[in-house]
């Protein structure tokens, strides 16, 4: 039964698209490079071996002087060459490092994209954020966009000690946004609303107030649910793509890395006792991280990933509830904007937008789901 929700909600979710980009060794340096994007120079790309045995592609944009490191989830009907002029802007706009990647079957990514798969490909990454980059669990955000919070708030809930999770124009859950149901179905993907209870640091959630694609009634609703709510961001008049070109929208993005870089510092400098995290959160990823396997293993593991069956594995019960690594109340009163369990914008009292029937279904799929991304290569290249 799992695996025949897994293939319909596949169906249903993701549209990759064309590949944007090209992969090449640079024989001068011996290190991959993206071909056919814009400022390719400034990032740094790696090939991601997954637990479930694909390989993935991943980009990393630094910035000297950081101290945080965003790993980015984006949304569907996009890739990383797509998305890597947005990565640039977030890292000199906020002064951060990016680290982005693609899905299985997204881009030059090998394999079937599937919810299963994209968290093994977030784990990966993850890790080689930690084992190659050298960052600390402590330093990293967790950036969902649309579809992309399903991995997003998946990882959060095995990660108590990271900074912070942003969710832009994220979704309750995949049947949510084409139908008003009360409950989680069986054949339901990508269940945020049943997780974001569970995430243990400041969450700040963006969305736009005229969203056609995912209702602005879904980031209100994981607002409310959040454990640690940070002032949330509601773009009037936004839609679903083009959130950045309104100018709240990196300010207010700035606001919150600078509230929780000096949550970090203050942390540091108070005697805490180490949490006991109860195993069954303990992200366990085994495998090897291999940057350049050979072009004979990506082919064989391609073909292997096509004829094996996937094995779906158990996501632990979400009954047990995260020991935060410490309690808020322990602290100092923090910022206002961190201590934001209010009143959110008068547009929070607007009442939710009902989808109309079930005819809505077919409307939704030829609006390509979750992200339109031509929106965002054009605003890029107006503001170019």
């Amino acid at each position: 039964m799992g695996g025949v929700s897994s293939t319909i909600a596949s169906k249903l979710a993701f549209f990759p698209p064309e590949p944007s980009y090209q992969v090449d060794l640079d024989e001068q340096t011996q290190k991959l490079k993206l071909l056919g994007v814009s400022q390719s120079e400034k990032g740094e790309v790696s090939i991601l071996q997954t637990k479930r045995g694909h390989y993935i592609f991943s980009v990393f944009v630094r910035n000297k002087g950081a101290t945080m490191t965003l790993l980015y989830s984006h949304g569907n009907a996009a890739d990383i060459g797509q998305m890597f002029q947005f990565f640039v802007e977030l890292s000199d706009r906020l002064h951060v490092n990016v680290m982005g990647y693609d899905y299985a079957g997204y881009g030059r990514s090998n394999g079937e994209p599937s919810e299963q798969n994209t968290y093994a490909d977030i784990e990966a990454v993850y890790k080689c954020l930690k084992e190659i980059y050298e960052v600390k669990e402590e330093d990293i955000i967790l950036y969902g966009q649309s579809i992309g919070s399903g991995p997003t708030l998946e990882l959060a809930t095995k990660l108590p000690q990271i900074r912070g999770v942003i969710l832009q124009s994220a979704i309750l859950s995949g049947l949510r946004v084409m139908y008003r149901i009360k409950y989680s179905l069986w054949l339901d993907i990508y269940k945020n609303i049943d997780k974001i209870p569970y995430v243990s640091c400041p969450v700040l959630v963006i969305h736009g107030t005229e969203d056609d694609i995912v209702d602005i009634s879904h980031g209100k609703k994981l607002w409310e649910l959040s454990k640690m709510k940070y002032e949330p961001l509601w773009v009037k008049g936004g839609n679903h793509c083009d959130l950045q070109v309104f100018p709240q929208f990196f300010t207010h993005l700035k606001k919150f890395i600078i509230s929780v870089e000096r949550q970090s510092d203050y942390s540091k400098n108070v005697e805490v006792e180490e949490s006991i995290i109860d195993l069954d959160y303990t992200l366990d990823i085994t495998n090897e991280i291999k940057c350049r396997p050979s072009i004979e293993e990506i082919e064989k593991s391609s073909r292997i990933s096509t004829e094996q069956k996937e094995i779906i594995p158990i996501r632990p019960s979400t009954d047990k509830k995260l020991k935060p690594r410490i309690s808020f109340d322990k602290r100092e009163k923090p910022r206002k904007s961190m201590d934001y369990f209010g009143k959110s914008r008068s547009s929070t009292d607007q009442s939710e937008r009902g989808r109309n029937s079930i005819d809505r279904f077919g409307d939704m799929m030829r609006s390509v789901a979750m992200c339109n991304i031509d929106c965002l290569k054009q605003t890029l290249a107006e503001e170019d």
